[in-house]
């Protein structure tokens, strides 16, 4: 049985007794994947920490409701309540940001990811630290790899989030800059 499946079960198990755990028992199963202390080591798998608590709220209302479609997570959220997914989004709020990686960043790239971080305003809606804001996640130091393929989802229109505005933005990001461009949020320091 794979770890996300396992995760997946241990959640749904944790969930159905809610009122008799706490918070951090209910958690486990999520920081499995995301992070013990929110910081992903799972390949394609988001760090949740320092993420804003209305954007978790709404990631995890679309997990519920299927209108956002990854199977684990909708598993996992199908049974929480309302007052669940407020009580995750906020304990996913108070969580540690993730750090910048500890190697040193190729200067070129970062500053080719810059110059196209730039040019489409990435810095508008993200924050100019790309903190993120109310609905809008937080990217500087997220998982290069999840970055790099929810760019691309957003590019070849096959992720869709409660806009279109990701939708639009990437259309003008070529493919062979998506790499760039993740490389740069992902060593954002």
């Amino acid at each position: 049985m794979n770890k996300t499946l396992i995760a997946a079960l241990a959640f749904v198990s944790l969930v159905f007794p809610a009122s008799a755990e706490s918070i951090s028992d209910r958690v486990a199963p999520c920081l499995a994947c995301h992070g013990e202390r929110g910081t992903s080591a799972t390949e394609n798998t988001p760090s949740l920490g320092g993420q804003q608590a209305p954007y978790a709220l709404i990631q995890l209302f679309m997990f519920r409701e299927k209108l956002r479609v990854f199977e684990p997570m909708n598993e996992m959220a199908k049974s929480l309540t309302d007052d669940d997914l407020r009580t995750f989004s906020d304990f996913i709020a108070a969580l540690p940001k993730p750090a910048p990686p500890a190697d040193a960043a190729d200067s070129a790239r970062m500053a080719r990811g810059e110059t196209l971080a730039k040019q489409n305003r990435c810095n508008t809606c993200h924050n100019t630290d790309y903190s993120g804001k109310e609905n809008v996640p937080r990217i500087a130091n997220q998982r290069e790899d999840y970055l790099a393929k929810t760019l691309a989802e957003y590019k070849d229109n096959s992720r869709h989030g409660y806009d279109a505005t990701m939708a639009d933005v990437m259309q003008t990001v070529g493919k062979d800059q998506i790499g760039e461009l993740a490389y740069y949020l992902a060593h954002y320091r």
